[in-house]
């Protein structure tokens, strides 16, 4: 691992972008101005107070479109336990590098930047290279749709997520479709409940059904859809019947099966005391295993592991679920140095090793896409 990579690390770790509530712009800021100075052109465009995303560009000078990496900056908070290590502190000890969003992910969009810093000539004569950096993604991919929203996108002909993958290529995830139920009652005092409807009690009949509710058949590769309450709501103190309660459920879905349809479908089976509204609406990712680049970057990383290459998935989501589909649906891997184990965790790190190479790793993968070798438009 060059010394350059593991500075820029360490650089963005030491900024504070968790989210909610959302504040990526200072470590945008001097990301942009990282990416100019190493010969890209930057494009910053807000989506809200504190929220940038970034594109960031090196044309090239051969017909074609680009490859492009993404990644996003905005982190998850640090949770209730205490940190052994400064969450923003970017500590080394060992083989370990500690700091929030480590791996996840910020380690990875380090990694593909200087990667792409130090073929920059090469990308120059070639089809270029394209980042895009996003903000609110550990929400619901917020910059993402911001970015979709503009019209700004540029045409990329392969896509490399730099989530934490242990440096595994990974072709596919989930789905994710957040629903917020509400249940209605009507308020009394809470020595008199048989004069009200208690909204809690309704509540609890629906989440009955939610615990034997299943949102479709199981995927070859992504197996069994899921189904969690992870959030709920009711009442405003103890001496009344309440009148309002809302719970959350988290629903990971494989491409085959379709949203609205599960939606309805759990309408259906809640019935009409339950009102159920969309938060969070993002595709399956599933790539072709068999595509010629996907088949390219497999051999690339079959001597950084001692089984196989086999197809694989992750449960959680990433950008590529709307950034594929505005883009014309380009092969996709998921791709990137932090370990999967360690992402949302207290004392989060990304191991050095890993990080040292992703960096050769993805240089790698520009090289052999610049030429020829697996990225040529006709092997898409």
């Amino acid at each position: 691992m060059t010394e350059q990579t593991l500075e820029l690390t360490q650089r963005l770790l030491e900024f504070d972008t968790i989210n909610p509530p959302g504040d990526e712009a200072a470590c945008m800021a001097f990301f942009a101005g990282w990416l100019r100075k190493h010969g890209f052109e930057v494009t910053l465009s807000p989506f809200g107070e504190k929220r940038v995303n970034l594109i960031a560009r090196i044309a090239g000078a051969t017909e074609g479109d680009p490859l492009a990496f993404t990644g996003h900056l905005d982190t998850v908070p640090l949770g209730n336990q205490r940190w052994e290590h400064d969450p923003f502190g970017s500590t080394i000890v060992g083989d370990r590098l500690y700091g929030r969003g480590s791996s996840d992910m910020k380690a990875a969009v380090a990694a593909f930047a200087v990667a792409c810093v130090t073929h920059q000539d090469a990308i120059r004569k070639g089809t270029g290279v394209v980042l895009l950096i996003t903000g609110g993604e550990e929400t619901g991919c917020d910059g993402a749709k911001a970015l979709i929203a503009e019209g700004k996108l540029p045409a990329i002909a392969a896509l490399i997520v730099g989530e934490p993958t242990a440096n595994y290529p990974v072709i596919g995830h989930k789905g994710a479709l957040w629903l917020r139920c509400e249940t209605r009652g009507k308020t009394a005092h809470g020595a008199m409940p048989e004069l009200g409807i208690n909204a809690i009690y309704l509540a609890a009949e629906a989440l009955g059904k939610i615990q034997h509710f299943e949102p479709g058949a199981p995927h070859p590769l992504m197996k069994k859809p899921t189904i969690n309450v992870g959030r709920i709501e009711g009442g405003l103190n103890i001496n009344s019947v309440p009148d309002r309660t809302q719970f959350d459920v988290d629903i990971r879905t494989s491409p085959d099966l379709q949203h609205a349809t599960i939606r309805q479908n759990l309408t259906t089976a809640l019935g009409e005391k339950v009102s159920v509204s969309t938060l969070v609406d993002l595709p399956a990712v599933l790539s072709e295993e068999q595509n010629a680049w996907i088949t390219a970057v497999y051999r690339r990383c079959q001597p950084l592991h001692d089984q196989p290459i086999v197809a694989k998935i992750v449960p959680y989501f990433t950008d590529a679920s709307l950034l594929l589909p505005a883009v014309g649906n380009p092969p996709c891997v998921i791709l990137g140095p932090g370990e999967p184990g360690m992402a949302h965790q207290t004392d989060e790190y990304c191991l050095l090793s890993r990080l040292a190479e992703a960096e050769k790793l993805y240089g790698q993968l520009i090289t052999d896409w610049l030429m020829g070798a697996a990225g040529s438009q006709h092997l898409l």
